[in-house]
């Protein structure tokens, strides 16, 4: 007597792991899709706490007018430059005036994320 599977066992293990798979794949992507926001709400909150704490510590009381005035220094707000970058799925577009500032956090052209976010002068964080 041989032993082994048979073509039809074989089918039904394939069938189920593809219906696994189909159930599973979604809920990863939407898992991906949260994160991403997630993290994109956390930068524009993170440049947000640099620029008020920059125009509370700077002696005229004026927001930076670039984003290398707080990423640069003897003691940077932050180390990483988020205006001219991708960070996880996101770019991200800066305006800034000695009066305030406006940060807007689009989803990257082929990347996952659906919604923008904007932050403004006293991090007021939005959702358009």
């Amino acid at each position: 007597m041989k032993k082994g599977f048979t073509l039809v066992e074989i089918m039904i293990v394939v069938a189920i792991i593809a219906l696994l798979a189909a159930i599973a794949i979604p809920n990863l992507l939407r898992a991906k899709i949260t994160a991403n926001e997630s993290a994109a709400q956390a930068a524009l909150k993170t440049i947000s706490t640099a620029a008020e704490t920059y125009a509370i510590g700077s002696s005229n009381g004026a927001y930076p007018t670039a984003e290398g005035s707080l990423n640069t220094g003897t003691i940077p707000y932050y180390n990483r430059t988020f205006c001219t970058s991708i960070v996880q799925g996101y770019s991200f577009g800066c305006t800034w005036s000695s009066t305030g500032y406006t940060i807007v956090a689009r989803p990257a052209s082929g990347q996952t994320g659906t919604r923008t976010f904007t932050i403004t002068t006293g991090g007021i964080l939005t959702t358009p």
